[in-house]
């Protein structure tokens, strides 16, 4: 009769062991498998963005603004910075797939009040839509808003100078910008025009850095135009909304970033508001020095003006990074 034979206890511990190295050596590759998937949607992301707004310059003869400021007529006497309206809402007729968005009304301002909850109520189902096409699924992929929905990409100003202004900017994105293909007199290829940014997190309005991350957090900077002295002593931080919050909002937080910052940049974003002016139509804009930064190791996604998606390293050399942001600098060189 035979009698069977049962794992000995080495045998048992060996069998273990040879799991538990099969285990260490699979886990990293699947995570590299998925990080690379990942890092190719968030490419593709970028590259519809680029080509909507590439179709938006051959049929109205320009790229769309970056972020919108104008009088509201029903109420001439309101802040021209509240219409906010973003370039991916401008972009919202070019989109393949999203239809949805085309039913925002842009004629009236995003907020309609002073409050940050006083969105024009025809827009409030729309804006709040977490759009797949604005999120990289490297990041957290969900709202940080309760009111909107995110985005993990924003248009390009150019070179942050002027204290970090959205206004007469050297890059492709500003307030009421009008830039035009043949404006880009550095090549299409040579500037960029859309990069990625993680979303926020933290607590919002904070006097001090506790819970604050610098990847993820900022500095808020209260007056305009920015300064060094200034961003190294911030009067808040996440200032009543994180990064990213919305896509729909046309701003430095979310919509607008510049290459005042190379990619995944160790010092803090740092933003304000324009406070000390009277003027309508400047009054309350947001100023920035705010950088691109990922979840994929090594750089940043960026797509070009000619529609072109590349990795900008986070060692690139920083009068190339700031060159690619300008659209007519007339530097040598390119982004490699």
């Amino acid at each position: 009769m035979n009698r069977r034979r049962g794992f000995t206890l080495v045998e048992l511990l060996t069998i273990v062991a040879l799991l538990a190295t099969l285990f260490g050596l699979l886990v990293p590759a699947i995570q590299a498998a998925r990080e690379t998937a990942h890092r190719s949607s968030c490419s593709n992301n970028l590259r519809q963005i680029g080509l909507a707004a590439s179709n938006h310059e051959s049929a109205r003869g320009r790229f769309p603004i970056g972020a919108e400021s104008r009088q509201w007529d029903e109420k001439p006497g309101f802040q021209h910075q509240f219409f906010r309206w973003s370039v991916l809402a401008h972009l919202a007729p070019y989109y393949e797939g999203e239809e949805v968005l085309r039913g925002l009304d842009l004629t009236v301002p995003l907020y309609v009040g002073y409050r940050p909850t006083d969105v024009s109520p025809q827009n409030k189902p729309i804006v709040k839509l977490v759009i797949p096409l604005f999120l990289c699924p490297s990041d957290v992929a969900r709202a940080v808003s309760d009111l909107f929905g995110p985005t993990n990409y924003a248009g390009c100003t150019g070179s942050g100078a002027g204290g970090g202004t959205p206004f007469e900017v050297d890059g492709i994105y500003g307030i009421n910008s009008r830039t035009r293909a043949r404006d880009v007199t550095d090549g299409l290829a040579k500037t960029v025009a859309f990069a990625e940014s993680i979303l926020g997190s933290g607590p919002t309005s904070v006097p001090a850095t506790a819970g604050v991350d610098v990847v993820t957090g900022y500095g808020f900077a209260m007056d305009a135009p920015l300064t060094e002295a200034a961003c190294g002593r911030p009067f808040y931080y996440n200032f009543t909304d994180l990064r990213g919050f919305s896509w729909a909002n046309g701003e430095y937080r979310t919509t607008l970033y510049n290459h005042a910052r190379g990619p995944n940049a160790a010092t803090m974003d740092c933003l304000a508001a324009l406070m000390n002016t009277t003027d309508k139509a400047r009054q309350y804009a947001a100023y920035g020095w705010r950088g691109p930064r990922s979840r994929h190791p090594g750089g940043v996604n960026v797509v070009m003006a000619d529609g072109s998606v590349k990795l900008a390293g986070d060692g690139i050399d920083a009068d190339v990074w700031r060159a690619a942001a300008t659209i007519a600098g007339s530097e040598p060189g390119s982004l490699p």
